[in-house]
């Protein structure tokens, strides 16, 4: 049966599917800063900028505050306790898969080295 993720889930992989938001999120961990002042580090139009920013807003990662005519950015509250949980779940099951494989080849020597041992 199928297991559909949850819709946060989507918003936040979404969110930190792109190179440019995740620089967002890098530069707001070191400090707050203005939507003019982001799209001046990433090289685009206060237009894309804003899009990004209310992207990362959306999904929790970003909190705006608008003084006056500068909209402020920081990070928001939101945590990825949810998101790393999913992807702890997954390396789990590969890493369990490639612990049989390594198994299995390691099975595969052995009868090698039987084989090549009896001729």
């Amino acid at each position: 049966m199928v297991q559909y993720m949850q819709p946060r889930l989507d918003t936040s992989f979404a969110a930190l599917s792109d190179a440019t938001r995740r620089g967002v999120l890098e530069q707001l961990a070191r400090a707050d800063a203005s939507i003019t002042e982001l799209a001046d580090t990433f090289r685009m139009t206060l237009t894309g900028m804003k899009k990004h920013v209310g992207v990362l807003e959306q999904a929790g990662f970003v909190i705006t505050e608008k003084i006056g005519r500068v909209r402020t950015c920081r990070l928001g509250l939101r945590r990825l306790e949810e998101e790393a949980a999913w992807i702890e779940r997954y390396r789990q099951l590969w890493a369990a898969r490639f612990d049989a494989l390594d198994e299995v080849i390691e099975e595969l020597k052995r009868r090698e080295e039987v084989d090549g041992q009896e001729k």
